[in-house]
């Protein structure tokens, strides 16, 4: 036994490490951008709220060949150019810029966020934000960081005392995501969308947001979060409930004392 988790570990933690460096790397790529707009060009995916930046494509296309220098035989999926299929047995889900919108607005609540999956299992966990230099990172059995040091979730925050991150997007009806501010604001609850889902788990991650809930989202926009937030003392809602990895499904999580208020609040069925 030890013989086979003892090379696992290491091959995690190698991995967890070059994620650390190319999220710092990207982001140098993608803050340069932000710096200076007027070299962005902007296309529109499903309607205007949907767009996608030269930023995040130059940004994915660097991970993608960091990562392929390093482990050439590994999975690797992300937002811009998809899933290309590996043979080791872990896959990297990535999103290179994770709140593009805040992003193209000169607004710094984006990040870009990583993770490493070995098998079905999220193993580790990147997500750094280049406007404040802050780097959250996480590996399964071995805690959570933010620029090194530890961070855990609240122990005291509940919906009522601390802030609910919150996320929407036209894939869902828009009164699924009014009927639960509506819940929270009866509740004595109180909410905050900066526009970047993975920021906003790693807040959580951090303490600083009591928990977080968007009706849909894919797989590179919180993957990296759900190992933080794990990592650092809460609880998600297990994605292996999707119908696929590809397909995205509900994101829910938070600290220990938001837990039955708000999956009671999201009507959720999961414990």
């Amino acid at each position: 036994m030890p013989d086979t988790i003892e090379p696992t570990r290491t091959a995690v933690a190698d991995r967890q490490s070059l994620a650390e460096t190319i999220a710092r790397e990207g982001g140098r790529v993608a803050l340069s951008y932000f710096r200076d707009r007027s070299r962005l060009t902007i296309d529109q995916k499903m309607n205007g709220q949907d767009v996608v930046s030269i930023a995040d494509k130059e940004v994915e296309t660097l991970l993608r060949e960091r990562i392929a220098a390093r482990f050439p035989t590994d999975g690797l999926l992300g937002e811009e150019y998809g899933l290309q299929e590996g043979t080791s047995g872990f896959r990297w889900v990535m999103d290179p810029i994770d709140g593009t919108s805040p992003f193209v607005f000169g607004i710094p609540a984006w990040c870009v966020s990583i993770a490493v999956m070995e098998g079905d299992r999220i193993v580790a966990g990147v997500i750094y934000a280049p406007t404040t230099d802050e780097l959250y990172s996480a590996r399964r059995g071995g805690g959570a960081t933010l620029n090194g040091q530890p961070i855990r979730v609240s122990d005291t925050a509940t919906l009522q005392t601390g802030v609910l991150g919150l996320g929407a997007n036209h894939r869902v009806p828009s009164r699924v995501v009014s009927d639960v501010v509506g819940r929270l604001l009866d509740e004595g609850g109180m909410f905050i969308r900066n526009g970047s889902g993975a920021l906003m788990l790693a807040y959580v991650a951090a303490g600083r947001l009591a928990a977080y809930w968007e009706p849909h989202m894919n797989a590179w926009d919180c993957f990296a979060g759900f190992v933080l937030v794990e990592e650092a003392g809460g609880w998600i809602v297990d994605p292996a409930g999707w119908s696929g990895l590809m397909a995205g499904g509900p994101v829910i999580a938070g600290s220990p004392g938001t837990k039955a208020d708000l999956l009671r609040i999201v009507a959720a069925d999961a414990a």
